[in-house]
């Protein structure tokens, strides 16, 4: 039990770290797509202002139950994905509770949040809820589907659903890691990234162009600080994720820092260089593309790694 509780403590400690760098990185994608786009930009000390301030908002507007359990589910989703993915490898302290699941529990966790995100905009006031549901779901499902077989490629080439034992595998020097022994998973990964992240072209949900819709606008006071939080914890939570299963994973916070601020400069160098697909363009990318990419993953692996 005192065991239990010390992984308890440690892993609160790394959810604020988490928390706060996912903050933090979030403001400076903001200032780097402003510069960009010729302004300005946020400063980094506002993303805490906006949660410090709808925390201490009220509220007497309700639309049921569902719809105020949508951000709970959605930030439990996020930590309950954290929560099984070793962030610093080789530390006692900040390994979570990676001895206690594996990666297909952390990928249901990642299902969790978007899921019961959708059943609490259903039960909005918006009429046109229903859109944005459909639009969320089926690009989830679309950028899912390569993203899963890139999983099950590297499943397959390290015998284990361990994310400790993957990283362990790519340890002694950057050659083992995913990305140069199996690229190909690596490349349908990646491509499955830019949907997660909601970055352009790929912003279908939340269509930043059109009338202002949707959580950010239907949630409010402490349930849009919610959902501000979780955008930050489980956006990082992901980059974690990826670095570990295909860059190697990271023995340190600097060298954590460095690789997922890489990683997710992909998905930002993508969305400030083209406009936003449309709902069933996006779609059918992931369907066609990196679902392919993703299928000879695994041939890949069964021919060439695993003669």
């Amino acid at each position: 039990m005192l065991e239990w509780l010390g992984k308890g403590g440690d892993f609160a400690l790394t959810l604020l770290i988490v928390t706060f760098y996912g903050l933090l990185v979030g403001a400076f994608i903001e200032r780097v797509i402003a510069k960009v786009q010729g302004r300005i930009g946020i400063p980094y000390a506002q993303p805490f202002i906006n949660i410090l301030k709808n925390f201490f908002k009220r509220t007497a507007i309700s639309h049921g139950i569902m719809f105020y359990l949508g951000p709970v589910f959605r930030i439990a989703g996020g930590i309950g994905t954290l929560a099984f993915i070793p962030v610093i490898y080789g530390s006692e302290t900040f390994s979570n509770f990676s001895m206690a699941g594996d990666l297909f529990l952390v990928i249901y966790f990642m299902f969790f949040g978007q899921l019961g995100m959708a059943l609490g905009a259903g039960e909005s006031g918006h009429p046109y809820s229903a859109i944005g549901i459909a639009r969320g779901l089926s690009q989830m499902t679309a950028y899912e589907v390569p993203f899963a077989l890139a999983i099950i490629s590297i499943v397959i080439q390290y015998d284990t659903l361990s994310i400790t034992e993957i990283v362990a595998a790519q340890q002694g020097g950057w050659q083992h890691w995913t990305v140069f022994t199996n690229w190909v998973a690596t490349l349908a990964a990646m491509l499955a990234l830019l949907g997660m992240t909601g970055y352009s072209p790929f912003d279908i949900f939340l269509a930043p162009q059109e009338i202002p819709i949707g959580p950010p606008t239907e949630f409010h006071s402490a349930y849009l600080g919610l959902l501000q939080t979780n955008r930050a914890l489980f956006g990082a939570t992901k980059l974690i994720l990826f670095m570990n299963l295909f860059f190697g994973g990271a023995t340190g916070w600097i060298e954590l820092m460095i690789k997922t601020l890489l990683i997710y400069m992909v998905a930002i160098a993508v969305g400030v260089a083209f406009p936003r697909f449309r709902v069933d363009q996006g779609i059918r990318f992931f369907f066609r593309i990196p679902t392919v990419i993703g299928i000879l993953s695994i041939i890949y692996v069964q021919m060439v790694l695993l003669p």
